[in-house]
């Protein structure tokens, strides 16, 4: 026995049996019904569940298989926002499409690749972005990097700061602006290298960047550096553990103002290398470190002399 009842009484009125009266009901999901606990009654049947298909105990398994389309993202001129016509000539069910729709799918891609890109602006974002991205690439830099470097690039574009300047070197600019905002140790020297840029205009680029958007700057600290030369010389973590006591004991002692970063860091790795007896030779710091060995050498003797740290020959 069952009786449907409309909709929006359900949802305006309190809904009760109306065989015995009682309030006590339950839904049953896997028949998709009302029932009346109290004398088994069917108030309605196939009720449509709007839910997701699938369940979710906590809140990260939430956000995991929550599907809302694909995220926002700033190292696309249009922030992923525009549709992809791919080119596998495939419908919807996967099967292949007829010869007489090929050519008008061919059509249509084409006529969507060219809207994508409206006007000059986005033509130049889109050519900017593809640029930070292969430099992001092949530095290895995380996401967070060309996220922030596709934003300060769009601010440059937004305040035309562009104008008279080649995009690689202000898209170059913003990756070691972000590199920078973000603390993660990379040099005007690595990221010239994987450019057609020069070290002189990436940095000059970058002045203005920093200047014009007003953005500040964190300086480089020497102990971001400890990590990146312990693993390409190959040394211990111990060693590692020590050059960064090192560097924060000069810290203290305000040894560290004035110089630069990496030849503080370079040192620091070369005397711990030594501590710890994987003697490496001050030219092979130097080649990692990309600075002289004459720069290690005085930074080297100067943090045994204020340090005290005696070494056996």
């Amino acid at each position: 026995m069952t009786k449907k009842t409309n909709p929006t009484t359900l949802k305006t009125k309190k809904i009760v049996c109306p065989e015995c009266g009682a309030s006590r009901l339950i839904n049953d999901y896997e028949q998709g019904e009302l029932v009346c606990m109290n004398c088994g009654y069917v108030i309605d049947d196939k009720i449509a569940d709007r839910g997701p298909e699938w369940r979710a105990f906590n809140n990260e398994q939430r956000n995991k298989r929550t599907r809302v389309g694909a995220p926002l993202t700033y190292t696309i001129h249009d922030k992923g926002l525009s549709t992809l016509i791919d080119w596998h000539n495939q419908d919807t069910y996967g099967k292949n499409l007829q010869p007489s729709q090929t050519s008008q799918v061919f059509m249509l891609r084409k006529w969507q690749r060219r809207i994508r890109v409206a006007d000059a602006s986005e033509r130049n974002l889109a050519f900017a972005l593809s640029e930070m991205s292969k430099i992001s690439s092949a530095l290895n830099l995380p996401k967070n990097i060309l996220e922030t470097a596709a934003v300060f690039y769009r601010k440059a574009v937004k305040k035309r700061l562009i104008r008279g300047r080649s995009i690689q070197g202000v898209a170059a600019a913003a990756i070691y602006l972000s590199c920078r905002k973000c603390n993660i140790p990379r040099t005007l020297d690595e990221i010239a290298q994987v450019t057609y840029v020069g070290k002189k205009e990436i940095g000059r680029c970058y002045r203005f960047l920093a200047k014009e958007l007003e953005e500040f700057i964190p300086p480089v600290l020497p102990s971001k550096y400890i990590s990146k030369f312990s693993n390409q010389l190959l040394v211990a973590g111990k060693a590692e553990n020590i050059a960064a006591l090192i560097i924060e004991i000069a810290k203290s002692l305000h040894l560290t103002s004035g110089r630069g970063p990496t030849g503080i860091a370079a040192a620091a790795t070369y005397i711990a290398s030594i501590l710890t007896g994987e003697r490496k030779t001050q030219r092979e710091v130097a080649n990692i470190a990309n600075v002289t060995e004459v720069t290690i050498r005085n930074r080297y003797k100067e943090l045994m002399d204020k340090l005290e740290i005696k070494v056996k020959v």
